[in-house]
C-alpha cells in the first residue's frame, strides 16, 4: 500500500481568517518502508505570518518572498499525492488548509478535495485510541516509541513527516524487518546470525486473562484498521 506522509506549516491557525500554507513536505512510504521520495517546497503566501507562528516554524515572510506560489505547485503536488493514502498527524488541520489552497485556484486547480484523490489516516485519531488519556502530540509520541527528535527546536514540514513515519511505523507494527539492518545477513556472508542458547528446559506458558485478552483483541483490531486490513497479527490470531 502507498502512504504518503504530510505535514505543513502555515500563516495562521485558521483558513477561514485567510491564512495560507507556506510549507509542504511529504515522504513516500511503499508496504510499510520508506521510499526516499520526498516532495518538498516552501511557499510564498501572499499575505503576513503572524507573529506566533513564526515563533513556532520560524519562518518570516523575508525567507519567502522569492519563493512559489501554491497556484505554481498544485499539478505536482497533487499527482505526487494522488491514489496514496496520506498520514496525517491532526488531519483536520492541514486537510482543511489544503482544501482551502485549491478552492481558491476556483477552475484552474488540477482536483477537486484532497478527500476525493487521497485516503486519509489520522494517526492523532489512532494514538488516542491506543494510548488513551495520554499526551499524544508528535513530541510524546517520539519519547514513547524511542524516535530521536533532537533537531526539533523549531516545527518544519519535512522533518515533523520524517519523525512521523517513524512514529506510525512503531505504532503499527514496530519493526519493518526482523534484522536490525536490512543488509546485515548478506554483509556477513556465510555467517549464519546469531541465536539465544535455550537451556533444554520446556519455556513456561503464561496464558493471559479474559481481560486481557479481549485488551489485545482491540488493539490488533486498530492496527488491522490502520494497515488496511493487512495486519499479519491479527490474521494469525483468527
Amino acid at each position: 500500500m502507498r502512504q504518503i506522509v504530510l505535514d505543513t506549516e502555515t500563516t495562521g491557525l485558521e483558513p477561514a481568517d485567510g491564512h495560507r500554507i507556506i510549507e509542504i513536505g511529504c515522504l513516500e512510504v511503499d508496504n510499510r518502508r520508506p521510499t526516499g521520495r520526498v516532495w518538498h517546497h516552501y511557499i510564498q503566501p501572499d499575505r503576513e505570518i503572524d507573529a506566533g507562528a513564526v515563533a513556532v516554524h520560524g519562518i518570516d515572510n523575508e525567507f519567502l518572498a522569492d519563493k512559489p506560489r501554491f497556484a505554481d505547485l498544485a499539478g505536482e503536488f497533487v499527482e505526487f499525492v494522488r491514489g496514496a493514502e496520506l498520514v496525517i498527524h491532526n488531519a483536520p488541520f492541514d486537510i482543511g488548509f489544503l482544501d482551502h489552497e485549491l478552492a481558491l485556484l476556483g477552475e484552474q486547480a488540477p482536483a477537486g478535495s484532497i478527500g476525493e484523490i487521497c485516503g486519509v489516516l489520522d494517526s492523532l485519531v489512532l494514538a488516542r485510541r491506543m494510548h488513551p488519556g495520554s499526551r499524544n502530540s508528535l513530541d510524546a509520541l517520539c519519547k514513547r516509541y524511542g524516535v530521536d527528535a533532537s533537531d526539533r527546536t523549531l516545527h518544519g514540514a519535512l522533518l515533523d513527516a520524517e519523525l512521523l513515519a517513524d512514529v506510525y511505523l512503531a505504532m503499527t507494527g514496530g519493526q519493518v524487518s526482523l534484522t536490525l539492518d536490512s543488509d546485515s545477513e548478506q554483509d556477513a556472508g556465510d555467517q549464519a546470525p546469531a541465536r539465544a542458547r535455550r537451556s533444554g528446559q520446556p519455556l513456561p506458558v503464561v496464558e493471559p486473562s479474559a481481560e486481557e485478552a479481549a485488551a489485545h483483541a482491540e488493539l490488533l483490531a486498530v492496527l488491522d484498521e490502520a494497515a488496511g486490513g493487512a495486519c499479519r497479527w491479527r490474521a494469525a490470531r483468527e
